[in-house]
């Protein structure tokens, strides 16, 4: 069967097969031995985040999830159009960030052309390998590189705020998603249950933090103690005795020290009181607020910035519970922007 061909039921099919590989990686040599060199290769891909990254996509992908997601798109997901080949520039901040990319990519019908992360060279290949296993004709259809890319129709770009400038100007003349710097934040009342505030701490300090998805501050009342969150950021306190995420801790609070700059000590991570979104690997920047329409108003004038806002009872529109960033669903879109509908209907349009 020719994979340009495949209907969408077809490529659900491979990858709700790739979901079950995922969900039982452990005992798959292939799978295991990927996640081991992918561990090997970047000491912030641990044992227990890369665990989290697999089981988390393999939950995910189900046949009831992908056949729900693709619904709204109706027959424009590949039924129609001749594939395009898409160039994706990936990140690697955190186990598999670029597999959604992958995925929209696939399942649209469109041949995926990737350039991968220096940080995460092995777990995307293996896919890609598992998708051939299912149809070899999908081989025809996946390729990495770590080159220069090139013969493409399209480009997803993911970077910081600096690499977005290099790619509006490489790729501004292809049609094109390309990611800044984004964060994520939280908004407590001081109500919230220990179970929430336990959240919260997958929230902050899964993958050490390093995903946009993670909250790296939080708006506190008036007068919280920031040490009411020790208790429940604890279950996080092995992070301490990572070598690279403690060198992190140990620079930032000699920073702190020689400038004077007060913070809360929560031994394996400090806070500090400030306007900023984003915070430094170890750091939670938290600021006060009286009135909590004033940080709705800060939301909103900073909602090109945010990827997440985390609030218990969803008292801010848009708003996550606590313990679900590292958690995302299918039409999750990194910086809002519909993966999908640029691939169905944008890149056709162009």
């Amino acid at each position: 069967m020719d994979a340009g061909k495949m209907n969408a039921e077809n490529r659900i099919e491979s990858f709700v097969s790739v979901g079950a590989r995922l969900g039982c990686y452990a005992d798959d040599p292939v799978l295991s031995e990927a996640v081991r060199l992918a561990g090997a290769e970047n000491p912030w891909f641990t044992p227990g985040f890369l665990d989290h990254a697999l089981k988390a996509w393999a939950r995910v992908l189900t046949r009831k999830n992908l056949t729900e997601w693709l619904i709204p798109y109706g027959g424009r997901v590949g039924e129609s159009n001749p594939p395009r080949t898409i160039a994706v520039v990936m990140a690697g901040n955190i186990p598999m960030v670029g597999f959604h990319d992958m995925l929209c990519v696939l399942i649209s019908g469109n041949r995926l052309r990737a350039k991968l992360s220096s940080q995460d060279q092995r777990l995307l290949p293996v896919i890609g390998s598992l998708l051939e296993q299912v149809d070899p004709e999908w081989k025809e259809f996946i390729s990495f590189t770590n080159g220069p890319l090139s013969d493409f129709d399209a480009v997803i770009a993911t970077g910081s705020d600096n690499t977005s400038r290099y790619f509006d100007f490489y790729f501004g003349k292809y049609p094109h998603i390309i990611r800044k710097n984004r964060n994520s934040v939280a908004v407590l009342t001081g109500h919230e249950t220990s179970g929430e505030l336990a959240d919260l701490a997958d929230d902050v300090f899964l993958y050490f933090g390093r995903g946009c998805r993670n909250v790296s501050k939080i708006f506190l009342p008036k007068d919280y103690d920031p040490g009411n969150l020790q208790e429940a950021f604890n279950k996080y306190i092995d992070l301490y005795h990572h070598n690279k995420y403690r060198n992190n801790l140990d620079y930032q609070k000699s920073i702190y020290l020689l400038n004077n700059i007060p913070y809360y000590d929560g031994g394996f991570f400090l806070m500090t009181s400030s306007t900023v979104m984003a915070s430094p690997v170890s750091v939670i920047h938290y600021e006060y607020y009286t009135d909590i329409s004033s940080v709705l108003n800060v939301i909103e004038h900073e909602k090109e910035h945010l990827q997440c806002v985390v609030a218990a009872g969803k008292m801010a529109p848009g708003a996550v519970e606590p313990g679900r960033t590292q958690l995302p669903g299918l039409a999750d879109y990194a910086d809002g922007a519909d993966t999908l509908i640029f691939l169905t209907e944008k890149i056709n349009n162009h």
